[in-house]
């Protein structure tokens, strides 16, 4: 785990293997970014020229590295793009602050300190520093050679960071970042959760991390087995996962805090293997299908980083896990659960199996009467299509709140786009014999599940649903913070939005 301190001292003087720089791109070439005075007199007021020579322009997510000037105890400096330098009057943003500090942090794997001294004008610009470099240190190592980045030309992350220009003894200072290393270190290990084989992360594997991790934290925990499944009637979550040797479970996780005015429930998809069930997946479609759960993972980090942010809002997390899997016992289409809402829906296709469990789940959460409800899950690859691998589908039964959401997100650094629930698609969900059926067209096959799972949420309950089927898993190469394989996406999104009801912002 990457360690993470604010630091008084001068840039010369800290022992560290590099000083990371903001460089960023001029109208006539790369301009060095306020943060990096000392560094640049160091070299003499021309540490633009000596970058711009190395080819630098500031561009976003470019890293040049250069031996350090005389006289400073860090032996290198690593100048990383900041985009274009801001108007004047403005700032260079909290976005691109984090992407700079987690692309410095990947550049760094295998060091053991690095300073950052990046422009940060207050507290909020600091947060969004240490939130970048600590997401941008992730790295997944638990089944390499010795449990550890220790195999050949394996790296490990960056051990430490200092933050420099920062206040420690100053309170927003030192709040903004408590609140990014709490966040930072619940969304990794959403992320390794996500990454982890789904040999060794079924739905009861799972279920004892979230009951741990709860513990410690104190936060309230119940786990319903396939026997308390059974006799509750979660026909959905049971229909899905009744094909598998590892039977699902449904874990409620409760935060409370003694001042809260509000209740927020959050739903997630956990999937911990998808091979589509008798609509079997064909090969290319299911190597990743570890990455299932990424709505589960998501709502669980949520509700831990509210606990040790204190926040003075009630947040239920609501985890729905199950495996997908083809057997003897396996749900088939054309069969017809009877869901824990009472009604029945008809399964025509046995890969639409995120739709059956969360159903569940969000009419369960409904029975508390939340002030709200946010469902996460890697839904559907109609939203993949619609909006790419980096931005996740809003949709609501509220406007309002569904534009609300789209700016939390936005604030809170995640790409995001509202979407409709278009009322003429539910026609297409009609069952000659059942009340509804868990396919409908296939055109805008991303809003169709919306509007299934709209049907079972509770009179009178606001709620969102968020399609993170796209950003939720990168199989590209890392940018930015963001690692190859699971993202940890909707996390900080979840966060903020607690945040902003805890204040009073939302409702």
């Amino acid at each position: 785990m990457t360690a993470l301190t604010l630091s008084t001292a001068a840039a010369s003087g800290l022992r560290a293997d590099a000083i990371v720089v903001g460089v960023a791109k001029g109208a006539k070439g790369p301009v060095v970014a306020p943060g990096a005075e000392a560094v640049d007199k160091a070299y003499d007021g021309k540490l633009a020229s000596v970058l711009e020579t190395l080819g630098a322009s500031g561009a976003e997510g470019e890293v040049t590295k250069l031996p350090a000037p005389s006289g400073f105890k860090a032996p290198v400096v690593v100048a990383v793009g900041l985009g274009t330098v801001p108007e004047k009057d403005e700032t260079y943003g909290t976005d691109a602050l984090r992407r700079a500090a987690g692309t410095a942090a990947r550049a760094l794997s295998g060091s053991k300190k690095a300073a950052f001294a990046l422009p940060a004008e207050d507290a909020e610009d600091t947060g969004a520093i240490a939130e970048g470099a600590l997401l941008g240190a992730y790295s997944f190592d638990a089944y390499k050679e010795n449990g550890s980045a220790k195999g050949k030309d394996a790296k490990g992350p960056l051990a430490e960071i200092a933050l420099l220009g920062g206040k420690p003894r100053d309170k927003a200072y030192k709040a903004a970042v408590e609140r990014a290393t709490a966040v930072s270190e619940e969304l990794n290990r959403a992320r390794d959760l996500i990454n982890t084989p789904p040999n060794d992360l079924n739905p009861e594997a799972f279920a004892a991390v979230a009951s741990a991790a709860a513990k410690e934290h104190g936060i309230k925990v119940q786990v319903l087995d396939e026997k308390a499944l059974g006799k509750g009637g979660f026909g959905g979550i049971l229909g899905v996962g009744i094909g598998s040797d590892a039977p699902p479970r449904l874990v409620k996780l409760s935060y409370t805090s003694s001042k809260a005015k509000k209740h927020l429930a959050f739903v997630g998809k956990g999937i911990t293997y998808d091979s589509g069930g008798i609509s079997l997946k064909p090969a290319g479609h299911n190597e990743t299908m570890k990455c299932d759960m990424a709505g589960a993972a998501a709502v669980f980090a949520a509700v831990v980083s509210a606990a040790r942010l204190g926040l003075e809002v009630n947040v239920t997390g609501w985890l729905a896990l199950a495996e997908n899997m083809p057997s003897g016992s396996a749900t088939r289409p054309g069969d017809v659960l009877r869901m824990y809402s009472g009604k029945t829906v008809e399964v025509l296709n046995t890969d639409a199996e995120g739709r059956l469990v969360l159903a569940d789940a969000i009419a369960k959460a409904s029975e508390d009467k939340p002030d709200a409800i946010v469902d996460v899950a890697t839904l559907t690859g109609a939203m993949m299509m619609a909006l790419g691998n980096r931005t996740f589908g809003i949709m609501a039964n509220d406007d309002a709140f569904r534009a609300a959401i789209h700016d939390v997100s936005l604030e809170a650094g995640e790409d995001s786009w509202p979407m409709p629930l278009p009322e003429h698609l539910l026609k297409g969900m009609d069952s000659p014999t059942a009340d509804i059926a868990n396919m409908g067209e296939r055109m805008g096959g991303g809003l169709v599940a919306g509007l299934f799972l709209k049907e079972f949420v509770g009179e009178g309950i606001t709620w969102a649903h968020l399609d993170i089927a796209g950003p939720a898993f990168n199989e590209g190469g890392p940018f930015g913070y963001t690692p190859k394989g699971g993202t940890g996406t909707a996390v900080r999104t979840l966060v903020r939005l607690a945040e902003r009801t805890a204040a009073g912002d939302l409702g």
